[in-house]
C-alpha cells in the first residue's frame, strides 16, 4: 500500500472512530427513553480489559431484569470504558463506575432504577450494583471479593439485599490483584464533581478499565 493511500486509510478510520465515539457519547449524555427500556439478552457474557489484566463476566437477565438491562445499555455505550476502581476493600468488594467524565456523572445520578428481590446470592465473584437509597441502582458496580451472604438480605438505607445478576466465569485472579492502596480514601462526591481528573492527581495507582465489550 502506497503512502497516499495509508493516508486515507488511516483519515476513513478516524473519521469513523471519531463518530463512533460522538454516538456514543450522545447515548450517555442524552439516552434515549425508549432504549433505556429495551431488554437485555437473556444471558450474555462482558469482557474487561484493565490494567490488571483481563476478566469476563456471564450475565443472566432472570437474576435482575432491570439491573441488567440498564448494564447492558452502559456496556455497549461504553460508559464504563477509562473508569477508575476507585474502592477496593480486601477480602470484601472491588467497586466502580463513576464516570470519568463529569458531565457524563450529572446525567446518570438520576436515572436509578427501582429496586429488585435477591434472586442470585453475593458469593465470590459475583456482580451487583452499588447505591445510596431505594430505586438508586444506575452506574455504580462492585464485585465480591469472598462470599458476602450478609449482602443479600442486609438492610442498606431502607432496602433489603443488593441483587447480583451475574458471575467472573474467567479472570478472577486479575480481579484479585486490582490495586488496593487506598481502600476506600477516593472521594466519591469528588469523583462525580471532577471526574479522573481528581483521581489521576490524588490516586494515581488505581487500576482502571482500558474497555469493556460484550463479546457473546
Amino acid at each position: 500500500m502506497n503512502t497516499k493511500k495509508i493516508f486515507i486509510f488511516l483519515t476513513l478510520f478516524a473519521i469513523s472512530l471519531l463518530l463512533y465515539n460522538c454516538a456514543s457519547n450522545k447515548a450517555l449524555l442524552k439516552p434515549a427513553k425508549e432504549e433505556l427500556s429495551e431488554p437485555a439478552p437473556e444471558s450474555f457474557k462482558v469482557l474487561f480489559n484493565t490494567t490488571a489484566g483481563d476478566f469476563i463476566v456471564n450475565v443472566k437477565r432472570e437474576y435482575s431484569p432491570l439491573g441488567v438491562d440498564r448494564f447492558y445499555y452502559l456496556v455497549k455505550h461504553h460508559y464504563y470504558d477509562g473508569n477508575r476502581f476507585f474502592r477496593v476493600v480486601p477480602n470484601f468488594v472491588v467497586q466502580w463506575g463513576i464516570n470519568g467524565d463529569p458531565a457524563i456523572n450529572k446525567v446518570w445520578e438520576h436515572f436509578g432504577i427501582p429496586d429488585e428481590p435477591v434472586k442470585f446470592s453475593n458469593r465470590k465473584g459475583t456482580i451487583a450494583f452499588a447505591r445510596g437509597g431505594p430505586n438508586t441502582r444506575s452506574n455504580q458496580l462492585f464485585i465480591n471479593l469472598k462470599d458476602n451472604l450478609r449482602l443479600d438480605k442486609v438492610k442498606f438505607m431502607g432496602v433489603k439485599g443488593f441483587p447480583a445478576f451475574g458471575k467472573v466465569i474467567k479472570g478472577m485472579e486479575n480481579v484479585e490483584k486490582i490495586f488496593a492502596g487506598y481502600r476506600e480514601k477516593p472521594n466519591q462526591d469528588s469523583i462525580q464533581m471532577k471526574g479522573n481528573d481528581y483521581l489521576n492527581r490524588k490516586f494515581p495507582k488505581l487500576d482502571y478499565i482500558k474497555s469493556a465489550e460484550i463479546i457473546d
